[in-house]
């Protein structure tokens, strides 16, 4: 599946993820993605978002000097980013259960389905312990992405 549209649609939301915990300049941001496996993430597309971002509000900067070549701009996530955040968090989760409620009459039997609890907001009908594909499943350990937002 091409998950250059996807990845169109959650760029911010995976951009006010990585920076919550840790401020971090352009590259650094881009490396800390793709760590967390969004692979086909550009530089490009991820410096226009930080920009974006910036320029509403959702992002402050601030400059570091470098021993080794030019200066770093980091970037840090301000109040109204941790709000937009913890909506985002929330959208994200739901349409997550949706989708997986969509696709799993269609899983081949080969993939493993993993507890709708580890996804569902709390509070939804998902977090019963029904089943669903792994094909919205946190990582094996988690990186925090989602797991503190979707506790609030």
């Amino acid at each position: 599946m091409d998950t250059t549209q996807l990845l169109k649609g959650v760029l911010d939301l995976a951009v006010l993820a990585v920076v919550r915990d840790e401020d971090g300049y352009g590259y650094d941001i881009v490396r800390r993605l793709r760590d967390a496996g969004i692979g086909d993430v550009g530089d490009a597309s991820v410096y226009g978002t930080l920009r974006r971002l910036y320029s509403g509000g959702a992002l402050s900067s601030y400059v570091v000097p470098s021993d080794g070549g030019p200066h770093r701009k980091y970037y840090a996530i301000t109040g109204q980013g941790k709000h937009m955040l913890d909506e985002q968090i929330a959208t994200w989760s739901h349409f997550a259960v949706a989708m997986s409620g969509l696709l799993a009459p269609h899983v081949p039997p080969s993939a493993a389905a993993v507890p709708l609890a580890d996804a569902a907001p709390p509070g939804s009908d998902a977090a019963s312990g029904a089943t669903a594909p792994a094909l919205f499943h946190p990582p094996a350990e988690p990186t925090g992405i989602l797991s503190e937002g979707a506790q609030r």
